[in-house]
């Protein structure tokens, strides 16, 4: 057998002192301590001309790295590095590559090691992503069951005014409900969709991309204007990154929209929003569509019967969940500990129930926003769900929800 872990250092003495004794030959001793004949030589060698200090276990190490900087390249890697502090090891190899190339400079892995060695790299903050979640798309089969909304590309007036159409139809009929010119901030778009709401009725879900106003990267993908939307029992619905094709009937809406009005721009914000007021107008009533039959989008829309209501209810969970008011600085407390949440639910109650595995699930109006492991009470954050990429237009043939962790 090979050395025993517990009893290595006399087995070695042994193996040694039977050697000096010449019990037997040098094969069969060691064969019997399971050790090559280079290493029973090797030990005896080392006890020879060491004593019992030589049998020690001893570092396997290099005494000198064969790939070791020499130190002349580490001065000048170190001298380009303080007169450019904000370059990293690519461009630092490139300028000294340039200046002596007849220098057999390291790779810029190598140099970048040397400036970590040093000190010289800050350590990137770490970002935690969401847990991803998919979700379908509902299918759209009436007016009112999915609202498109999303700032059109912005651009400049004549008068080089800054211009951010903000756009919302309906998905069915392909109604335009709002074309406004509006800074992309929450404050903003909040009572321009409520107005919305209030003269059409409330749709079922609401789809845009991942970006403010409408979405964050926090906790479920929530934005304190989607919050707003969920407490008025509105759905979310979030397109891929990346995957305009998603919202396909809304952009093609937006290239009609692009090439009527903006190409050339007006001459300033006013005339402009007059433009966008008059192709909404005949977007509406007179432009036939092709997938309404040649018919007008006014023609198949009909206001929602879920009217705006006069106060909007506190979000309820049932006994399952116990219940927890997000702070101000977006934390709540659970069994004694601060966690954070989501800076956009400050002020608003959420759930929070037990799993199977003995983790707790945390849920705003129904929307699931993360996990709480029991293990290290840390909350591990969910992305906003999302279709998946097999789809591209507004129909419910996509993969499955995936809940929880």
């Amino acid at each position: 057998m090979p050395w025993g872990e517990t009893s290595v250092a006399d087995e070695k003495l042994r193996f040694v002192v039977e050697c000096l004794q010449a019990e037997g030959s040098m094969t069969e001793r060691c064969e019997r301590y399971g050790i090559s004949r280079d290493t029973g030589y090797e030990l005896l060698r080392r006890y020879r001309a060491e004593g019992p200090g030589g049998l020690e276990r001893r570092s396997r190490a290099p005494h000198r790295h064969g790939r070791r900087l020499a130190e002349e390249l580490v001065t000048s890697i170190l001298a380009l590095r303080q007169a450019k502090p904000h370059w990293g090891p690519k461009k630092l190899k490139a300028v000294l590559e340039r200046r002596q190339p007849d220098v057999a400079w390291p790779a810029a892995s190598t140099i970048g090691d040397l400036l970590q060695r040093e000190g010289l790299v800050e350590p990137r903050r770490r970002v935690r992503r969401g847990v991803p979640q998919e979700q379908p798309f509902a299918p759209v089969q009436a007016p009112n069951d999915l609202w498109c909304i999303d700032f059109k590309g912005w651009f400049r007036t004549a008068d080089g005014t800054r211009c951010d159409p903000l756009t919302l139809s309906d998905a069915d009929s392909r109604f335009l409900l709002v074309c406004r010119i509006l800074p992309p901030r929450w404050v903003a778009v909040e009572p321009a969709v409520d107005r919305a709401f209030r003269e059409h009725g409330l749709p079922k879900a609401i789809r845009s991309d991942n970006g403010p106003p409408f979405a964050a990267i926090g906790a479920g993908g929530l934005s304190r204007l989607s919050v707003h939307w969920l407490k008025l029992g509105i759905a979310l619905e979030r397109i891929e990154p990346g995957e305009p094709q998603q919202n396909g009937r809304h952009e093609r809406m937006h290239g009609t929209l692009a090439k009527e009005t903006s190409r050339p721009p007006a001459q300033d914000p006013a005339e402009q929003q007059a433009r966008f007021d008059r192709f909404r107008q005949e977007y509406n009533q007179e432009r036939p569509h092709e997938a309404l039959g040649q018919q007008t989008p006014a023609s198949r829309y009909r206001p929602s019967p879920r009217r705006y209501p006069e106060r909007i209810a506190r979000p309820w969970y049932d006994a399952e969940h116990a219940e927890r008011l997000v702070k101000a600085d977006g934390t709540t407390i659970w069994r004694n500990e601060r966690l954070f949440i989501s800076e956009a639910l400050q002020g608003e109650p959420i759930g929070i129930a037990e799993l199977a595995n003995g983790d707790w699930i945390v849920r705003f109006c129904g929307l699931d926003l993360g996990v709480i492991d029991r293990r290290t009470m840390k909350f591990r954050r969910f992305a906003a769900p999302r279709p998946g990429r097999r789809k591209a237009e507004q129909t419910g043939e996509t993969v499955s929800y995936v809940s929880g962790p």
